[in-house]
């Protein structure tokens, strides 16, 4: 993927309202062009909790919304910190993301860097959520730069014992908006789902299946109820767990969100 800058007249609107903003930006990939820009932090030593928490939350808001994730990472594979990232680099670009910074190509990631990636993420943000954060965690960092940028922070609670949990709590106890699924952060921002996506994501038999799954149901009953074809009903039932609107567990189906 070819490497290029890009100056901020170029920018998206967003990144052009912060203080300070950064003469050029060097990208690989495309940025997405989407209406809405949500950050997503956490510590790098995330729990089993943390990772389910961030899956949930973007499976649901990309069954609702599409990906709206930006990553700001470096740019070439020698400054990528830490080096896990090098695989999850190339997912971005693969899959039609950027790769953003402010510095040089081959400019080495240090203490120093870290709170001005966290400040492009947080300027390219309409919102940051913090899943997991200790007291001291650049997560914080960037929610404090949301903040002074006049963005919403979001933050995931979590439980008392957990050191990754304390930033979190902090945070929803300083004023942060609690989020326990996606259509927390979309009602934070006044968008109703179910009346502007329902009719798009739910096609034909999609309608019927997601009526009876108002409640979680074995998928025998709904081939009983529904009085369909065994095929078609199981080939619509696949689509939606593809979709993301439903999910299977302990036999039975029931809504994703």
């Amino acid at each position: 993927m070819e490497k290029r800058e890009i100056i901020k007249e170029n920018y998206p609107e967003s990144l052009q309202e912060i203080p300070k903003t950064p003469e050029k930006l060097f990208v690989i990939g495309e940025i997405p062009e989407a209406e809405i820009y949500l950050g997503i932090v956490g510590t790098r030593k995330n729990s089993h909790y943390g990772k389910e928490v961030t899956e949930k939350i973007i499976e649901e808001l990309s069954s609702l919304l599409g990906d709206q994730i930006v990553t700001v990472s470096g740019l070439d594979k020698k400054v990528l910190y830490p080096k896990e990232n090098h695989n999850l680099a190339d997912e971005i670009i693969k899959n039609g993301g950027a790769l953003i910074s402010e510095f040089t190509w081959d400019y080495p990631a240090s203490t120093y860097t870290f709170p001005q990636r966290n400040r492009i993420i947080a300027g390219l943000s309409r919102g940051v959520l913090v899943i997991e954060a200790p007291e001291k965690s650049g997560a914080l960092i960037t929610a404090n730069f949301a903040l002074d940028f006049n963005r919403e922070v979001f933050a995931v609670p979590g439980p008392i014992f957990s050191e990754n949990s304390k930033g979190t709590n902090k945070l929803i106890k300083e004023g942060a908006i609690p989020v326990t699924c996606g259509k927390d952060i979309l009602e934070a921002w006044g968008i109703d789902f179910e009346e502007e996506k329902g009719e798009i994501l739910l096609e034909g038999m999609e309608k019927e299946i997601w009526e009876i799954l108002s409640e979680p149901t074995e998928k025998d009953l709904i081939i009983q109820k529904i009085g369909r074809p065994t095929s078609e009903i199981s080939s619509a039932v696949a689509l939606m767990e593809i979709k993301g609107l439903i999910k299977s567990s302990g036999g039975k189906i029931y809504r994703n969100h």
